[in-house]
């Protein structure tokens, strides 16, 4: 018996060729259900390689307004009208929103007036960024505002068990759980390019220490500077140079503060493959993540990773034998987990050996046919009835 398609329209503010952790996900989400031969309608804001690109059935571009703080990043145009529109004319079985932006905000809108059911994503820690850049009462606004928004969806889903604790402890409801995965063949130790470690001024003996994300302000990296100062005074006699992949506001900062540190820049795809293979060991120093796709991308490419004990680290990682873990926010304890790390160059070596076993086997189809059977689950649903939320 074959199982009918669905009509399934993703709405989201970020789509690859953008680089961050949503958009690739989302990336791999839509290309997975169309392979299992569902129509997936994007809805999107327009970017820089859309030029003079029109709408079409599988795709509906809007305006974009740039994100304060993000280059490249951008909120999506209001668009209820032209959405009640379309989807008068072309009706949608079921809605992903990834973004609670203004875009996102009027597919609930239209979803609501229309009757389609809506599943919504909690991708990114708005609530947690804020804090991080002093704006505690913008913080409280945020979780009030996404509480509200993610309660009026049918199914909410986050990427964690430690993500999905936190919002039912801020009253979120009807959570799900869709974890997030990994191209094994992409990201895979077979990369390592003893080249490129000679261009790092590096032998096989020696060590590479990796960091690969958005250089901001929210992701912690004083912390990844005092880690490796930490590593250089403990193994003085160990040659060992930090290499820092990725763009972002606090760059400039950085390299006044690491001048011994190698900068490549944004990578992608088979280079940023051959970056990660050709490190040692991977510090991820970050508390506002909802999952972290940059774990399992360098556990696949065979690196011990040190990060905090939560989101894709706590699902991924066991300790001490495929990465080493730190309680979230323990600075010294992240640091004496790297310095274990190193102790032993046999230790090394078997965590490395685990953490690639263990992300080769959490591909993408799997999670992609559990989306499918989400999606499914929902279709038909009624959305629940939300008070708007009060404003003093």
């Amino acid at each position: 018996m074959t199982t009918a398609s669905l009509h399934i329209t993703l709405i989201t503010e970020t789509f690859p060729p953008e680089i961050n952790g949503v958009a690739n996900t989302l990336g791999r989400l839509c290309d997975g259900l169309r392979a299992r031969g569902h129509q997936v309608e994007l809805v999107r804001p327009r970017q820089g390689s859309d030029q003079s690109r029109p709408s079409d059935d599988g795709l509906m571009l809007c305006r974009g307004w740039p994100l304060p703080g993000y280059p490249g990043l951008q909120w999506g145009q209001s668009s209820m009208h032209k959405l009640l529109r379309r989807w008068t004319r072309q009706r949608p079985d079921v809605l992903y929103i990834a973004t609670e932006g203004p875009l996102g905000l009027s597919a609930l809108r239209a979803a609501r007036r229309l009757g389609i059911s809506v599943v919504s994503g909690f991708h990114t820690n708005f609530q947690q960024y804020s804090n991080q850049y002093g704006l505690g009462m913008l913080s409280r606004a945020l979780t009030h505002y996404l509480r509200w928004f993610h309660n009026r969806s049918t199914l909410t889903l986050v990427p964690s068990a430690s993500q999905r604790m936190e919002l039912e402890r801020r009253h979120f409801e009807r959570l799900g759980m869709l974890a997030r995965g990994v191209d094994s063949q992409l990201f895979h130790p077979a990369k390592r390019d003893n080249a490129l470690r000679e261009s790092w001024a590096l032998t096989s003996e020696q060590t590479a220490v990796l960091h690969v994300g958005r250089l901001a302000q929210e992701k912690n990296l004083g912390l990844l500077k005092r880690c490796f100062e930490t590593l250089q005074d403990t193994y003085p006699l160990r040659q060992m140079k930090l290499i820092i992949v990725g763009d972002g506001p606090q760059r400039a900062m950085l390299e006044k503060e690491l001048p011994e540190a190698i900068f490549c820049g944004t990578l992608r795809g088979e280079e940023l493959a051959r970056h990660y293979a050709s490190g040692d060991v991977f510090l991820f120093p970050s508390l506002t993540e909802t999952f972290g796709n940059v774990v399992l991308e360098a556990m696949a490419s065979g690196l011990g990773v040190v990060a905090y004990d939560q989101a894709a680290a706590t699902q991924h990682i066991r300790h001490g034998y495929s990465g080493v873990l730190a309680m979230p926010g323990d600075e010294e304890a992240f640091c004496d987990a790297a310095n274990w790390l190193l102790e032993e160059r046999e230790s090394l070596r078997r965590v490395r050996l685990n953490a690639r076993q263990h992300a080769s086997r959490q591909g993408w189809p799997a999670i992609v046919e559990q989306f499918e059977i989400q999606l499914r689950g929902v279709c038909g649903a009624h959305l629940p009835v939300t008070p708007a939320p009060v404003t003093r």
